[in-house]
This record gives structure tokens, sequence and C-alpha cells, in this order.
């Protein structure tokens, strides 16, 4: 995957609202970075955010990005053009309930934009070594706080 950055991420919740994790991998040319942090009172799916908003502000030149997510929810809202159509709707879902999250979702299409990055699904807690061990960091960001 000579030239090509990936970026791997994963978010992780005890308790769901409760105390979180995320973290990142970012991969390029052989050099690995692993960066992860800490919430005291979040979910699951703002940590799986996070970990995708701090994975790409990490990038430092503009390249190819790939990256790789075990979330539906991030994977799809950006596949699947959710956000596009949330932005359309006034940041409200297809059944007019309040878009949650907003406030992230609106960095990540800052990112978006900029970076271009290509989002590719993976199967959680499965073989995927790199999305391992972004679990493994998101835990043990919550364990260490």
């Amino acid at each position: 995957m000579k030239d090509i950055l990936q970026i791997y991420t994963d978010g992780a919740c005890s308790g769901n609202p409760g105390p979180g994790g995320w973290a990142a991998l970012l991969m390029y040319n052989g050099v690995k970075k692993e960066i992860s942090g800490f919430e005291s009172d979040t979910t699951n799916n703002r940590m799986e955010l996070l970990a995708v908003i701090r994975g790409l502000e990490a990038v430092k030149l503009p390249r190819p990005i790939e990256l790789y997510s075990d979330s539906s929810y991030v994977v799809n809202s950006i596949n699947q053009n959710w956000i596009e159509n949330w932005q359309r709707n006034g940041w409200r879902t297809a059944a007019k309930e309040p878009v949650k999250n907003q406030d992230l979702w609106e960095q990540l299409i800052v990112l978006n934009t900029r970076l271009k990055p290509k989002y590719i699904k993976v199967k959680g807690h499965s073989d995927n070594e790199h999305n391992n061990r972004c679990d493994e960091l998101a835990v043990a960001a919550i364990k260490n706080r």
C-alpha cells in the first residue's frame, strides 16, 4: 500500500453513556503511529466519531487516505450520504429527530472536505490485527484515564 496512508480507528465505552476511549493507528510506508484518548462521560458513537476525527487531524500532508472503521454508524453516514441528507433536512434524521453528535459531524465534514479519505468498513473484534490494536488502545485509555 505504498503512498496510501491507512488509518484504523476504534472507540469504546464502559457503559453507554459512561467513560469512553478512542484510538487511531496511522500507517504510511512502513511507519506506524498510535494515538488515543479518554472522555469521562460519553457514548460509544461519540468515541467512534472522535477516533476518526483525531486520526484525520493527525494527518500532516495531504495524500490518499484509506480510513478503516468497524463502526457502521460512521462508515454508513459517509458512504450512504446520510450526512448530506441530515444537512439538507436542517440536521434532522429521516424520522425528523435531531441528529445526535452534530458537533462532531460538523468537524468531520471539514476534515473530509480537506483530506477526502476513502471509508472502508471492517468487521470488529475479528481477525483484523489493526482494528484489534485500536480496540486495545481505546479500552486501555478508559482503564488508564
